[in-house]
């Protein structure tokens, strides 16, 4: 089993809603919803990072830049926004995903995600990491 199948299966057998494989081994794993363990591994280990396949449940355009700075290697998202893939089109990042969508809808599905607003007009992940930790009021 390569790393993205690890990655995939884990996140789905365990209900997870991250996983990240590097060589064979789960590095990294949650069942926080949004974006915040994302947001913790880009913060704690982002030279880590590069060369991981990860497995997400959600990945919009927020988690994209998050993903596209931290240099992964592989993607595998349930569910997976157009902007986020016009971001990760533009790298080496090999994408594959259950269904793909418009837009990323907040939990009522009324509105855009929060997380995508902060990022609409924003390229690099380091200035989205900022406004989310800004979001959630200085803590993540």
């Amino acid at each position: 089993m390569n790393n993205i199948e690890l990655a995939r299966n884990t996140l789905e057998k365990e209900k997870l809603s991250i996983v990240m494989v590097k060589n064979g081994e789960v590095i990294y794993k949650s069942t926080d919803s949004g974006i915040k363990p994302l947001l913790f591994a880009y913060q704690n280990n982002l030279e880590k990072l590069e060369g991981v396949s990860v497995a997400d449940k959600v990945i919009g355009k927020a988690a994209a830049l998050l993903l596209k700075d931290g240099k992964i290697q592989e993607l595998y998202a349930e569910l997976i926004s157009e902007k986020a893939m016009e971001v990760l089109n533009e790298t080496d990042i090999k994408v594959t995903y259950g269904n793909k969508v418009e837009n990323i809808l907040n939990r009522d599905q009324t509105d855009l995600c929060p997380m995508e607003k902060l990022a609409q007009d924003e390229s690099e992940g380091s200035v989205v990491a900022e406004k989310i930790i800004n979001f959630f009021g200085g803590k993540n």
